[in-house]
């Protein structure tokens, strides 16, 4: 084969090969891009991911937000409530006397050791809300403060008067006869203070009440709760008690003095009337409010106004001066329930 047959030849060879390239390309379509790498696969799905999380967190805090608002508005309906039916602070000012040794800023702080049957000149002050004794009081039945000590059994009974020194510190002779635990009461009305709320007596303090255990050494036998009695027997006197205590209204109680079976009828005032009495609930010895009823007739009947909280027992112990000395009638009397809607006597105000 000559030169010019062999160069056709090949450049026939050249467009075939040239022309089929072509046609599977054309077949075959465009060719297709990388598959994505494996990291790039991961940070899309971290990206999805983040987003996600994102968005739960978002509805997680606005959850949370209106639970917060919702809580907030639940407590602020609790406060309102609590408001319209009295706080804890208000409601306390319905317990009974004496069962706190604290009330308002005032407390009672004994200061002096008891011995047993041994005379003792206990010491004692009210302190006020600034921390410093009080020393301004209102007159209360001729005194400052009454300070009243009983056993815990109710059976023994001491109604004292102490002196205050100029910088607030009381002070009595106080002799308790047995052993056992006490209770001191310290009856008194501070000069412009006692109830924060600004009730009581407008031209001075709120009564207040304040008790305080005392205990005498030695063995302790308490005695069993003296019977109901509707008389009670004082050397050659007998004081009859007329009248029940009802829960939840003035009772009207009327005690009558005799003397060898003669009716008294000239008492001698004492503590600015003719006889002081003074209530306790047997359990928790509750000191409660009896107020007397003003008369000008010396005996022989002495009237009161007692306000008991519940049924149950309670001592009384009526104070009452004759021939210039001072005796005490004691009665144990069961508070029962009677009829709640009955008229109420009419009460003197004060205590």
């Amino acid at each position: 084969m000559n030169t010019a047959a062999k160069l056709g030849s090949y450049a026939l060879g050249l467009a075939v090969v040239f022309g089929g390239a072509l046609g599977v390309g054309r077949a075959v379509g465009p060719v297709a891009q990388d598959p994505p790498t494996q990291s790039h696969t991961a940070m899309a799905k971290s990206q999805e991911g983040h987003e996600g999380q994102d968005a739960l967190k978002g509805q997680e805090g606005h959850a949370g937000q209106e639970a917060g608002e919702d809580q907030e508005g639940r407590e602020g309906q609790k406060s309102e409530k609590s408001q319209e039916h009295g706080t804890p602070e208000q409601a306390s000012s319905d317990t009974p006397g004496g069962l706190q040794v604290s009330q308002n800023g005032y407390t009672l702080n004994p200061l002096t050791p008891i011995e047993t049957g041994k005379a003792t000149d206990f010491r004692f002050a009210v302190t006020g809300p600034d921390g410093r004794p009080v020393t301004d009081y209102q007159v209360e039945h001729d005194k400052k403060l009454h300070f009243i000590v009983v056993s815990r059994d109710l059976t023994t009974f001491l109604h004292l008067h102490p002196e205050m020194t100029p910088d607030g510190i009381w002070s009595v002779g106080l002799t308790l006869p047995a052993a056992g635990p006490y209770r001191a009461f310290a009856d008194f009305a501070p000069t412009g203070g006692g109830n924060p709320t600004g009730g009581g007596n407008p031209t001075g303090g709120e009564k207040l009440t304040l008790g305080t255990d005392l205990q005498a050494a030695g063995d302790y036998r308490p005695k069993p709760l003296p019977e109901a009695s509707r008389s009670s027997k004082v050397g050659d006197y007998t004081v009859s008690l007329d009248g029940d205590l009802v829960p939840g209204r003035a009772s009207k109680l009327t005690l009558s003095v005799s003397k060898d079976g003669e009716p008294v009828t000239d008492l001698q005032p004492y503590l600015g009337a003719y006889g002081h009495l003074v209530a306790l609930r047997a359990g928790d010895l509750a000191y409660l409010h009896v107020h007397p009823e003003q008369s000008e007739k010396a005996g022989p009947q002495i009237t009161f106004y007692a306000e008991v909280p519940s049924i149950g027992d309670y001592r009384l112990f009526l104070d009452f001066k004759h021939g210039d000395e001072v005796r005490t009638a004691d009665f144990t009397v069961r508070a029962t329930q009677g009829d709640a809607t009955a008229a109420e006597p009419s009460a003197p105000h004060g205590h």
